[in-house]
């Protein structure tokens, strides 16, 4: 849908008495799903690490950048088109690697991609999803698809995960570098709630054929469980989410050992460089590292022969004090020098904040937060009508800027960064 059209399907909308039922505001979109779930959701999906300053960060590296428009060009037939990864797209919007969507939305992940797939943006499937990466495929068509890959501590459950995404027809796999231990998130810690611990955002393991065998020797149990209402309202939950019986699962107790092992093998914190041999070696499928902010980083990919860089401070939730994404963004840029298509992420909240991030060298531009969002306010459609107002945003801002398509995007497009 071009920009006109966008535009003029909300007014003429609005003059039938229809308002947009997704929030275009990005404040009143956040506060919509505020009223729409649990504190704990919210919590998760909103909150940052420890004081959240990168999450302001993100925004202010934003806006230090400003656009400088340029006049009397014909911008008429502005094409936002690309190829990455063997895809042609149509923007260069795609979909951050969200997990445990649940607490958003019964649909959670089959929503999203869904969404996605009817507006023509690529979707990355979370490790860490509510609903299986095959479900998803299967209701996306030719939909194009990616996979985020949480490094495992087991190597054989990695590359049964990376086989699963090439079967069910990911063309990318990114490797999300920045968690290998989980960040200090005080709203969460304030609340005591890990939305894993009720079994949810496991899907990707408890139907992997390598989980189902590594809960053959289960965890110890670390103390004696106590009951309470609460520890049984989580035994039931995560008996309903694993496969199967729910209440052959609670008397098996097979849940909670899933549980149990998802906490104790999700993430290596002894991830080095030597370990991408290894993905190498079990995947054809473009190898792309999440979570670049330093130069030297991005250096030390392009040796080890990655197929893209990923700038992403993980939208402020693992490092509070980090430095803000679109700052990293430009350094990285400058010392890749385009030899690798460039991907970014943290506190995108408007086709300007894409404008900008494209013109600083990256290729495509991921979405959190806001779909999540969306997501809550009004489930798949909520979620399609936000990837299409970001595309039109997108659209409006290269074209009143003189821009007519993206190869012409370059800091020359930007006054240079204020103070």
């Amino acid at each position: 849908m071009s920009t006109p059209e966008r535009q003029r399907r909300i007014y003429l909308d609005g003059a039938r008495g229809r308002k947009p039922t997704v929030p275009i505001d990005h404040e009143k979109l956040e506060e919509a799903a505020r009223r729409r779930v649990s504190p704990e959701a919210f919590a998760y999906i909103a909150g940052g690490a420890g004081r959240e300053t990168t999450i302001g960060e993100n925004r202010r590296a934003l806006d230090r950048y400003k656009i400088l428009p340029r006049m009397l060009r014909d911008v008429s037939g502005c094409d936002t088109s690309l190829s990455l990864f063997g895809n042609t797209l149509n923007s260069p919007v795609f979909t951050c690697p969200i997990g445990v969507l649940d607490l958003f939305h019964p649909q959670a992940d089959l929503a999203v991609a869904k969404a996605a797939s009817t507006v023509g943006v690529p979707v990355t499937f979370s490790n860490q999803a509510s609903v299986s990466m095959e479900e998803c495929a299967s209701a996306m068509g030719d939909g194009v698809r990616w996979f985020q890959l949480y490094w495992s501590k087991s190597d054989e459950l990695v590359a049964s995960l990376v086989k699963r995404a090439e079967d069910c027809g990911c063309r990318a796999i990114l490797v999300t570098l920045d968690t290998t231990m989980l960040g200090w998130r005080i709203r969460d810690l304030d609340l005591a709630y890990l939305p894993f611990l009720a079994g949810r955002g496991i899907a990707q393991y408890v139907t992997d054929p390598v989980f189902q065998e590594l809960l053959k020797d289960p965890e110890p149990e670390l103390e004696p469980p106590k009951i309470t209402l609460t520890s049984l309202s989580n035994l039931y939950q995560m008996s309903k989410r694993y496969p199967g019986s729910t209440l052959e699962n609670m008397k098996t107790r097979r849940a909670v050992e899933a549980v149990r092992k998802f906490i104790a093998i999700y993430s290596r914190a002894s991830l080095s460089w030597k370990n991408l041999t290894f993905l190498r070696q079990h995947t054809k499928l473009p190898i792309v590292l999440k979570g670049i902010l330093a130069p030297d980083d991005a250096l030390k990919a392009l040796d080890h022969g990655v197929d893209a860089i990923y700038v992403s401070n993980h939208g402020g939730r693992q490092v509070d004090g980090a430095v803000g994404a679109l700052d990293a963004l430009a350094e990285v840029a400058r010392v890749v020098k385009n030899k690798v298509p460039i991907l970014f992420d943290s506190g995108v909240r408007g086709g300007a904040d894409i404008f900008k991030a494209l013109c600083l060298g990256a290729k495509a531009v991921g979405i959190g937060r806001p779909f999540a969002y969306a997501l809550a306010v009004d489930g798949e459609r909520g979620v399609a009508e936000l990837l299409q107002n970001y595309q039109a945003d997108l659209r409006l801002t290269m074209g009143l800027s003189g821009v007519r398509s993206l190869s012409e995007l370059n800091p020359d497009c930007l006054l240079p960064k204020s103070s």
